[in-house]
């Protein structure tokens, strides 16, 4: 019953404020019942993982129930590592997001019981969507996603909240629909080959012909790219993450957008390894695309919230390029990836929040010199930079490395270029801090005053385990590399034998005589 507890209880934390009298943004009760609910399924989700073997890569901590006996579908769940780890990262900064949102301005100040009402609404159904093992199920959840970002977006953002909100609510369901053809196409699919079921382990038993497969397997693939969100299907991301409030922009990049990359390996790669393989030359294309793109886009930016939502663009580009090498090196290092980019971009979002707060502006060029008068906000947001660029010593740097080691066995020219991609965003990442933190201070950076003490206990934790799996991170990897094995094995596609300089250059002489040939 964990699974269901976990996805149950922020839902019910989120009817309770939703039932409770509306208050003034000062009036404490409803935002201690939010933070107690966050910290309460934090405490839950280390009790599934208490409970979670390593050793395996099989699904585990299952439930299954019939549900619509109709057409087949279950209220069925279960976490291989996979699954554990992204449900792990969500209730890790569910409550974080929570605690520096605390003293949020929003337009209604009235509004303060739906703000939180809504961030527990996305934290219930972001893990009922990692736990589901029914393809109609996933489907619900993943789709009921958006309803709650849409509000904390376009009742609480900036000025052009309206339009942000739209734009991100239609490129969603877009895909939604997209996903949801291939949905009913699987119910075909399975009635036709005996009894219609939606249920994971039956779905990857079905017998699909090579068009079938690849039609199914593309529907999928485009709802998750714009949930990524994979280049050219991005232009979302920007907008939303400008205008949404810091714990907005850190629940649905950090957690939400990361039900795509997931549904990439459990549904895309679990379903189609066939399609998955066939479309792989493509997908990493465009996945090094973003990589490139998005951190050209970052360094030309005068907006930081925008500034971010690029970088995360290029980040997911890494993530994806690592899923569709089907190396077990690089699946791995995007798993990993997931959790550590969650880590980094929400210390990002929350401190680059505050200062914007307090600036009253956005604009990189209004900052300058504020290292003079908030030395530990500077501090913060240097960590939170490094990281982001995956300095050695920090998270992603682990996650980056595996992810590129593993691309290079099977692409070299891919994994060359999407190397530039480091360099990239270095250059963003430190003209950024360079134009707010050093220098004079500049005109209007008065008010910017240093981190309260509520700020600092909020961004500790993800510091530390920033800091912490940079130097060790074998506990994470015991949990997904059984998982990743499983899907290796699923897919059927062993590593590649990684080139020597010899062997590359013996491969090019080879190819040079039989073209003289």
């Amino acid at each position: 019953m964990i699974l269901t507890i976990l996805t149950a209880t922020p839902i019910a934390g989120a009817l309770i404020l939703a039932l409770m009298p509306r208050q003034k943004s000062g009036h404490l009760p409803a935002k201690v019942v939010a933070l107690a609910v966050a910290l309460i399924t934090l405490a839950l989700s280390l009790v599934a993982l208490a409970k979670f073997d390593t050793s395996t890569g099989d699904y585990q901590l299952t439930r299954t129930h019939e549900w619509i006996a109709a057409f087949g579908a279950h209220y069925a769940v279960g976490v291989n590592g996979i699954g554990i780890t992204l449900i792990l990262l969500t209730t890790i900064l569910t409550p974080i997001v929570i605690l520096a949102s605390l003293e949020d301005r929003l337009p209604d100040p009235k509004g303060t019981n739906a703000y939180f009402a809504w961030m527990l609404a996305v934290e219930g159904l972001a893990i009922g969507a990692f736990a589901a093992t029914d393809a109609f199920l996933f489907y619900i959840l993943f789709e009921a996603t958006l309803i709650p970002l849409y509000f904390l977006i376009g009742t609480f953002g900036g000025t052009n909240r309206s339009y942000a909100a739209v734009k991100f609510l239609i490129y969603n369901l877009v895909g939604g629909l997209l996903m949801l053809a291939s949905i009913v196409g699987l119910y075909v699919v399975s009635s036709r080959q005996g009894d219609a079921s939606y249920l994971l382990a039956d779905l990857q038993n079905l017998d699909f012909s090579q068009t079938t497969e690849r039609l199914l397997f593309l529907g999928f693939m485009a709802a998750f790219a714009i949930k990524a969100p994979l280049w050219p299907l991005h232009t979302w991301l920007p907008d939303a993450a400008g205008q949404a409030t810091p714990g907005t922009s850190v629940l649905m990049v950090s957690v939400v957008d990361k039900i795509g990359t997931f549904g990439m390996i459990v549904w895309c790669v679990g379903l189609f390894p066939e399609a998955a393989d066939w479309a792989s030359p493509v997908i990493m294309t465009l996945a090094v695309v973003s990589i490139i793109y998005g951190a050209l886009l970052a360094i030309g930016q005068d907006d930081i919230r925008r500034l971010i939502a690029f970088t995360s663009v290029s980040h997911f580009g890494f993530i994806i390029l690592g899923i569709f090498a089907f190396t077990t090196t690089s699946m791995a290092g995007s798993t990993l990836y997931m959790f550590n980019h969650g880590l980094s971009t929400a210390a990002l979002f929350i401190v680059t929040g505050i200062m914007i707060s307090r600036r009253g502006s956005a604009k990189i060029s209004d900052f300058g010199g504020v290292q003079k008068i908030a030395p530990i906000l500077s501090g913060v947001l240097l960590i939170a930079g490094l990281s982001s660029l995956s300095l050695p010593g920090l998270a992603p740097f682990i996650s980056e490395f595996l992810v590129l080691a593993g691309t290079f066995t099977r692409s070299i020219p891919l994994a060359a270029v999407a190397t530039l991609g480091i360099v990239l965003a270095a250059l963003y990442i430190l003209i950024m801090y360079q134009r707010t933190m050093t220098g004079p201070l500049k005109e209007g950076n008065e008010g910017v005053t240093d981190l309260e003490p509520r700020e600092i206990a909020a961004l500790t934790p993800a510091l530390i385990l920033i800091v912490a799996l940079g130097f060790f991170p074998q506990p994470m990897l015991n949990a997904i590399n059984p998982a990743i094995d499983t899907v290796m094995s699923h897919v059927g596609k062993g590593d590649p034998e990684p080139k020597t300089p010899t062997q590359i250059s013996d491969s090019d002489t080879a190819h040079t005589e039989g073209e003289g040939h």
